[in-house]
């Protein structure tokens, strides 16, 4: 037995030996098979989100350039028309910088001790100067969903203005070992994200400094409360809380992007005049902070020409409108003064989205030896803006709008005027180059300088222009924050530059972090993520991604929509036997077109196209299962429709443009005059009768005034894919 027992234990333990083998092998297999489908799998799961972000992107850039290019038009107007004309007097309010502001005229004006704080007031109470205590129950009461009478707003904002007038256009900040300096960046009215940044990191105090990077207001629905907590902190710490100002803190962008909505939504009595007051305080805000002397902070970026030396002198409250330079003191001919001769048309008519002239910026030397010449609207000579007849086209665009044959003529510097004036002029020209670039600009990973036709304002600058301009100021890093990032922030031209983002979820719900920085002594960006929504953070990445990718192409479908009868013509274009048919690859040329979003269309096909048929599309019925909805309203003229469609943001800018009392009505005939400047900023035409129908139908109390809200929402798109 002892010998049998001796022999079968070497033959179990061979048997052991196999059997671990074998299934060790196997498990390898496997787990490299696994990675493998996991890597595809999340690489499938990249390109999706990639292309979900460029489309948000690039329709968000769109709607950046049409504002440019309408209030381009606008500044066309006041810059050519006679001042009695009825379509300048229409808009020459908001060109209007200092009508009320005089010393002791704004202080009249803007005086809180008039408007009485009701008993049934049940929101915060303020005291002046303010405390830390009373921010921190500001804080609180916005938390739960309070609002701030309208007497401590403008208190507030008095107050606030008055600090700001005396603060340098460059912040300059010291770290020391015992406390680190948190540098926030787009915040965009959402509340949530500024309260998750308090929780996580604590209130601003002396032993907690923060810098926030600009763009406070416009998209989220809290714009005015944050404004408000900022300067509250502002007040408090006026040497530890230092705030930026951002390419949205102007009156102007925020006719489109929806502050001036928000507040006259919030402040029906006193909404005029809080908006006036934050005018002012938005050319107030400081361009740019400075940490130890060797990071720099601003807003957008830098361009080959920023001088910090030129900054740090810039009379900055000039600029209300960074979209528009403030007028230089030439003496005409005639004995009234000319206006800036850069604020051509051409900027503002040009047809297009994707490409556009940038609003400032002319580009290096190096750049334009190398890229094809890129015209933008302050590097035209004014010979070669008006080759044409400027009679002849001013007669024709009063023709088209509708209004009176007269015209002035545009009028020309005298020679026999003082020399330096233009001297002047130049300098004022340059400064607003200046501040438009730190303002608008963005990063690119090439060399060079070009104009940011992308959004219509700006520049790209390069690494090269990076070094050069940290190099001669002798700075180790550029933050800046202007782009959304998917993780909140991202490092570029060799860690020199670093953008951060604090509005998480902004373009929806799991789209992307928010994040902000910490930096202490020794210049170190240390970076904190968050989510502020509680759904984006319970998402699986799978989830996020399909979120955001059906939200991204209910957006595109409804730009495809609103182009469909030049989708159409582009399509027929392929298709001269008219079979209804094209190839896949002439859908997509015909799409970007049309479109001019710079997308990769035929990635996207298989989400926007459901049917092909031997790679070829039916266009005519892709067109009609858009799934789109359209207003219920008995409107014969298609052509006005489709026009409202189009530039459904921009008749509402020109609308609150026109609201002059930011009543939220407007006349029949205002409702007119908004129509025939929408006409002739896009040289079309549409008839009286067309518009007096259009007035008539959605006059739904038979008053005769319009509710802009109410029309608005009339005419707004609903993809019904979305509730299936």
């Amino acid at each position: 037995m002892g010998c049998g027992f001796g022999k079968s234990e070497p033959q179990l333990k061979k048997c052991d030996r196999v059997s671990i083998s074998v299934p060790a092998a196997t498990a390898i297999r496997a787990a490299l098979l696994i990675q493998r489908w996991y890597r595809q799998y999340v690489a499938r799961l990249e390109m999706r989100r990639r292309c979900t972000w460029n489309i948000f992107q690039s329709i968000e850039y769109a709607g950046e350039q049409d504002q440019i290019k309408l209030y381009n038009f606008f500044g066309f107007l006041m810059d050519h028309f006679t001042p009695a004309s009825s379509e300048r007097n229409l808009i020459s309010h908001i060109f209007r910088e200092n009508e009320i502001c005089r010393d002791t005229e704004w202080e009249r004006y803007f005086c809180y001790k008039s408007v009485e704080v009701p008993d049934s007031y049940t929101g915060p109470h303020l005291t002046f100067p303010m405390t830390f205590c009373g921010v921190s129950k500001l804080v609180e009461a916005f938390k739960h969903k309070q609002q701030l009478h309208a007497r401590y707003v403008l208190q507030l904002l008095g107050e606030t203005w008055r600090l700001l007038r005396i603060l340098a256009n460059i912040n300059h900040v010291s770290t020391c070992p015992t406390k680190e300096i948190t540098i926030c960046g787009d915040l965009h009215g959402h509340l949530e994200d500024l309260l998750l940044i308090f929780y996580k990191n604590g209130l601003p105090s002396s032993e907690k400094p923060y810098v926030f990077n600009g763009d406070f207001v416009d998209r989220g629905k809290n714009s005015l409360e944050i404004l408000l907590i900022l300067f509250g902190f502002l007040l408090v710490y006026p040497n530890d809380v230092h705030l930026n100002r951002g390419n949205h803190e102007d009156h102007i962008v925020n006719l489109r992007y929806g502050f001036t909505k928000e507040v006259l939504g919030k402040y029906r009595m006193h909404g005029k005049k809080i908006l006036k007051l934050l005018q002012k305080i938005f050319s107030w805000l400081p361009l740019a902070t400075m940490i130890d002397h060797k990071v720099l902070i601003v807003h957008g970026g830098i361009s080959d020409t920023t001088d910090l030396d030129t900054i740090a002198k810039v009379d900055r409250h000039k600029y209300v409108s960074a979209l528009r330079p403030p007028k230089p003191t030439h003496h005409a001919v005639n004995g009234s003064k000319t206006v800036n001769n850069n604020n051509t048309e051409d900027g503002g008519l040009v047809g297009g989205r994707r490409r556009v002239y940038s609003l400032t910026h002319h580009g290096s030397a190096r750049a334009q030896r190398h890229d094809p010449p890129r015209r933008s609207l302050h590097n035209l000579p004014m010979s070669s803006q008006l080759n044409w007849s400027v009679e002849e086209e001013l007669k024709r665009r009063r023709r088209l709008v509708g209004f009176d044959q007269s015209y002035g003529e545009v009028q020309k510097s005298d020679p026999d005027s003082d020399p330096e004036s233009g001297e002047t002029a130049e300098t004022n020209e340059d400064e607003w180059k200046q501040i438009v670039d730190m303002l608008w600009s963005d990063p690119m990973p090439q060399n060079g300088c070009v104009p940011n036709e992308v959004r219509g304002g700006g520049c790209y600058w390069g690494p090269d222009v990076t070094e050069e301009v940290l190099g001669r100021h002798n700075l180790q890093l550029l933050i800046r924050s202007h782009e959304c990032k998917q993780d909140g922030y991202e490092f570029c031209h060799n860690r020199r530059v670093l953008t951060i983002f604090s509005a998480s979820n902004y373009y929806e719900v799991g789209s992307n972090r928010g994040a902000y920085i910490r930096m202490g002594p020794d210049l170190v960006p240390h970076f904190i993520q968050y989510q502020a929504s509680r759904t984006s953070r319970e998402l699986t990445l799978r989830q996020s991604v399909g979120w955001t990718e059906r939200s991204a192409l209910r957006a595109l479908r409804e730009q495809l929509f609103v182009h469909k009868s030049d989708l159409i013509s582009a399509f027929q274009e392929f298709d001269p036997n008219n079979t209804g048919l094209i190839s896949l690859r002439d859908w997509a040329s015909a799409t970007e077109n049309v479109l001019k979003l710079g997308l990769p269309w035929r990635v996207l096909r298989s989400q926007l196209v459901n049917n092909t048929q031997y790679g070829m599309v039916n266009y005519q019925q892709w067109i009609r299962e858009l799934s789109i909805t359209e207003p219920k309203l008995e409107i014969s003229d298609t052509s006005i429709l489709e026009t409202m469609y189009k530039n459904h943001s921009n008749l509402e800018t020109i609308f609150r443009i026109i609201d002059t009392d930011h009543s939220g009505l407007i006349s029949f005939e205002e409702f007119r005059q908004t129509w025939k400047l929408l006409c002739s900023h896009l040289k079309m035409e549409i008839s009286d009768e067309a518009i007096t129908n259009l007035a008539q139908s959605i006059d739904f109390n038979k008053d005769g005034s319009i509710d802009i809200n109410e029309f608005m929402e009339a005419f707004r798109l609903v993809d019904l894919s979305a509730h299936t």
